[in-house]
């Protein structure tokens, strides 16, 4: 696959709820040089055991399934496997500090599904917003870089259909 973007690809990997685990897995894909783009993790329903969605850019099929066989061999790791990006949602958080007056908030939410969080100075939003990172980012962007005080992501989770 040659592409001007590397291909996006997120691993959903169950574990047991351990010290060191997280560790293990990011040691495992810094000698695969491998850049992950986020990592999250929760718990499941069932005790001792962790959720976690990894996404990372890598073009290779190959390298990808060799990562997620070797995050397989892992003790601690119930099951890995990569997402389907069209048979799966991928959602994250945004909180974002910025600067807009009552007309310009108006005009993003319109368009826009948030939540304000505070209001300092009468101009000074912090916002919540969720969605696809397409999303986020048309956010951000209408909000205007030059208005954006702080941003603070949560990186992905993702859940199949």
């Amino acid at each position: 696959m040659t592409t001007a973007q590397t291909k996006r690809r997120a691993i959903l990997a169950f574990m047991l709820d351990r010290s060191g685990v997280l560790n293990k897995i990011s040691m495992l894909i810094r000698r695969k040089m491998i850049n992950v783009d986020t990592i999250t993790a929760c718990a499941t329903q069932q005790p001792g055991i962790t959720r976690m969605t990894l996404t990372l850019r890598e073009d290779s099929d190959d390298k990808a399934l060799q990562l997620i066989k070797q995050i397989e061999k892992l003790t601690e790791v119930i099951s890995a496997k990569e997402l389907d990006i069209d048979q799966s949602f991928w959602r994250e958080v945004a909180i974002v500090k910025f600067e807009a007056g009552s007309a310009h908030l108006d005009r993003l939410s319109q368009n826009y599904n948030f939540e304000i969080l505070d209001r300092q100075n009468h101009e000074v939003i912090v916002a919540q917003v969720a969605g696809t990172s397409q999303k986020i980012d048309n956010f951000m962007a209408e909000i205007g870089r030059e208005k954006i005080i702080e941003v603070a992501r949560s990186g992905f989770t993702a859940l199949e259909k």
